[in-house]
């Protein structure tokens, strides 16, 4: 998916430009999210709540300057992404577990939140094409979006994973169910004309639960389907990748002609 809008050095473009790299950086994202949500709040023992105020408040703070920021900077995008995933993971475990509300429950409740955003989004300026990310409100609607987006995520990779509250699937089959998912969105990309920005959103919302199942893959026990994985290094390895892949990326793009 790779032409939804083609200038990142603009002023208002300060989204990178569509690309399996673009993929790739935001699957690693949404299992760092998992992994990193997991640390503070499990391994650390600090809980739910704690835990969402924490990654809240840097997502406010990282969302604050990159809405002030001028033109694109491609570490501070993705440390919005890192925080929408992180406050998403902790957010869905609260309203989930803490409140009670239960994975279907917390995923019904994100999904209606997602869709009024969006609709909301598209009365207030007539599109929610990324493309189109050409004054501040816009960019305040896209950060809601993928902020509920990452949390819907988290509900619902949950939901399809657990054995005792959800479908049984194990974070292996919800893996593979997502995987699937997203790769009838890229056929529907390349061999129909569905709409892209329909594809771009879906493909954007199933990362997240991808990222989820792939994340609990690593970090929860055996018991429960794992690997068994430490938090704090599976999430120093994911963070180590994607400052990696982001480098990469910029470089890739300073080369490109202008």
């Amino acid at each position: 998916m790779n032409s939804i809008h083609t200038k990142p050095e603009e002023v208002w473009g300060k989204v990178p430009e569509v690309t399996l790299w673009f993929w790739v950086i935001k699957i690693a994202a949404t299992t760092l999210g998992e992994t990193g949500g997991d640390a503070v709040t499990m391994s650390m023992n600090l809980g739910y709540l704690v835990g969402t105020l924490i990654f809240v408040g840097v997502f406010v703070l990282a969302v604050a300057a990159q809405i002030a920021a001028r033109r694109y900077h491609a570490f501070l995008f993705w440390a919005v992404i890192i925080a929408t995933t992180t406050a998403g993971t902790t957010l869905a475990d609260f309203l989930d577990r803490s409140l009670g509300i239960g994975y279907a429950g917390g995923t019904a409740i994100l999904l209606i939140a997602l869709a009024a955003t969006l609709a909301l989004w598209h009365r207030t300026l007539g599109s929610v094409n990324v493309a189109d990310l050409a004054s501040r409100k816009a960019e305040a609607f896209y950060w809601a979006t993928v902020m509920f987006s990452q949390t819907l995520g988290t509900a619902l990779g949950d939901w399809t994973a657990d054995d005792r509250a959800g479908l049984g699937l194990g974070y292996s089959g919800s893996a593979v169910v997502f995987s699937g998912a997203l790769a009838a969105v890229a056929v529907a990309y390349f061999w129909t004309r569905a709409s892209r920005v329909g594809l771009f959103w879906a493909a954007f919302i199933l990362t997240r639960p991808l990222g989820a199942a792939v994340g609990d893959f690593l970090d929860k026990p055996h018991a429960s389907g794992g690997l068994a994985l430490s938090r704090y290094t599976a999430s120093a390895v994911l963070v180590a990748f994607i400052a990696a892949a982001v480098a990469l990326r910029s470089r890739q793009a300073e080369r490109l002609p202008t």
